[in-house]
């Protein structure tokens, strides 16, 4: 076994923040999700990119299904998984983010009681279960600023410190790390104590980690209060096929139109994949490019960031200058995946669009996967004899694979 940190994904989808953490590094060796056809797209997804298959296979189905992982002969293959990953590397993370709906502002909200809600519970109870040395949570920001879910936030926490973890939290915005879109996600991460003390890090007897301690702000490029004061256009009329040149009082790397261009969206594979309505399409032309006021028929404008991506629910968000929806690729591109990323043909465009909507942002996932790197590494600098931790190596190009994707490197002052 490789002797970079490993990853226990659950809840993979199609793979997105799984991605972010292969190209930072990590080793994923187990992968858990329920929804056959996201794990479909996850499996073809790697196999177009190059990457490896994970030692310890594919979860799904039944089989795979979190919430049998509590009992019984799956608990003992997990354990016994851990336990091996560990034989030859000390590092075991488990990364996920629970299906959101039922804490979703604009979905179910039916929190912790909900099917979905549930299974937050059950995330945080295989984390306790199984100790891996750290763990990221991902959710919507429903789970932390609304109140009754903020409860039950609060007490998984609780439940993960009594368990011998240090906690820190974050609600980022995806924009922050150079993703074309608006889109806050509460983020929990979590390091055993005993292991963050033989790694050589000093935390002090609070079991929670500010943003002094923790380095969240390392990988921000964009920083929100800079982002968000910038002169963005708002609506222009809509035109078929128009030619409108980007204003230069914005970064031009935030738009859309810069990554439907940068990841050559027309001559993508998923390219035609995009809702064609039998009726109702005159409706689209009305639409002012840049209006995204409503819920639904959002119309995206070529220069300025998206909405938060999310295509269920009756939401649609239309191609700023052309008379139809916004295609799989260009969905693709609003989530900052590399330009060889590829959904295959076979699954649903409903499933398409949903897994893309459920994704974690390619470049926040890696962002977030260097900022536990860059922790990780500060215990290195100052622990004596200490061999058998390796720097996870961050450059994307050097990984094995054929991820060819470069970020930006140029913060905004």
């Amino acid at each position: 076994m490789s002797e970079r940190p490993c990853i226990f994904s659950f809840f993979a989808g199609s793979g997105f923040l799984d991605l972010g953490f292969e190209t930072s590094g990590f080793n994923i060796v187990y992968v858990n999700e329920i929804f056959s056809p996201f794990m479909a797209a996850y499996r073809y997804s790697r196999q177009i990119l190059n990457l490896p298959l994970p030692e310890y296979g594919y979860h799904h189905g039944v089989a795979g299904d979190i919430t049998q992982l509590h009992e019984g002969l799956q608990a003992q293959r997990l354990r016994e998984l851990v336990q091996d990953c560990r034989k030859s590397n000390n590092i075991v993370g488990f990364i996920g983010g629970p299906p959101c709906p039922d804490f979703s502002i604009g979905g179910k909200n039916r929190g912790r009681l909900g099917d979905n809600g549930k299974l937050s519970a059950s995330y945080v109870e295989l984390i306790c279960r199984n100790l891996p040395e750290f763990f990221l949570f991902e959710n919507v920001k429903g789970l932390w600023k609304t109140a009754k879910h903020r409860l039950f936030f609060e007490s998984l926490k609780q439940q993960l410190l009594e368990a011998g973890y240090i906690l820190t939290e974050r609600l980022i915005n995806a924009i922050e790390y150079g993703v074309p879109q608006d889109r806050e996600r509460i983020i929990l991460i979590g390091f055993r104590n005993n292991f963050i003390k033989d790694v050589g890090i000093k935390f002090g007897s609070k079991k929670l980690l500010t943003e002094n301690t923790f380095p969240w702000r390392n990988h921000i490029l964009y920083p929100q209060e800079n982002v968000f004061a910038y002169p963005w256009l708002k609506c222009d009329p809509f035109q078929e096929n128009s030619i409108m040149l980007c204003p230069k009082s914005i970064p031009q790397e935030l738009t859309v139109e810069y990554w439907f261009k940068k990841n050559n969206v027309l001559k993508h594979p998923n390219a035609e994949n995009y809702f064609k309505p039998r009726a109702g399409i005159t409706k689209f032309a009305v639409i002012d490019e840049g209006d995204d006021s409503k819920k639904s028929f959002k119309r995206l404008h070529r220069w300025r960031y998206s909405p938060t991506a999310c295509y269920g629910n009756n939401e649609v968000h239309l191609h700023p200058y052309k008379i139809r929806r916004i295609s799989v690729a260009e969905a693709l591109a609003i989530q900052s995946l590399p330009a060889n990323f590829v959904l295959p043909e076979n699954i649903s465009l409903t499933n398409m669009f949903k897994t893309i909507g459920n994704g974690v942002p390619y470049l926040a996932s890696n962002a977030l996967a260097k900022t536990i790197t860059n922790f990780l590494e500060i215990g290195v600098k100052n622990a004596v004899n200490i061999s058998n931790i390796t720097k996870p190596n961050v450059n994307l190009n050097t990984c094995n694979n054929s991820v060819t994707f470069t970020e930006p490197t140029s913060k905004i002052s």
